[in-house]
């Protein structure tokens, strides 16, 4: 396969992924966290760090709303719930596994 093939399936998984996540409002980032070790905010920063790679400017609040699909602040009042105790629990029990770009203490 060449390079450009590669790339061009890379970014078709990439948009089917986001659009999945987009669909599925009822899973909560926390929940995704404490499963995989990345969420919906993690993505976004490896978008806006791909994007500055490529020397394109991109704030988190623009990488954001490509994943989300909307505003953040729109999504997190429409979709977002406060975290359960039990969530809160295995989100500290699970820090070292996290992504590294997700600032919660995982490896690279």
């Amino acid at each position: 396969m060449d390079d450009n093939t590669k790339t061009q399936i890379e970014a078709a998984a990439f948009r089917g992924l986001v659009e999945h996540l987009q669909r599925r409002t009822d899973v909560q980032n926390i929940d995704l966290m404490n499963l995989a070790g990345f969420c919906r905010n993690c993505l976004s920063k490896w978008y806006m760090n791909a994007a500055s790679e490529h020397g394109v400017e991109m704030t988190y609040d623009q990488a954001r709303e490509a994943v989300y699909g909307m505003p953040y602040a729109d999504w997190k009042t429409r979709y977002q719930r406060e975290a359960t105790a039990e969530q809160a629990r295995l989100f500290e029990e699970t820090q070292p596994l996290h992504a590294f770009v997700s600032g919660h203490g995982g490896k690279a």
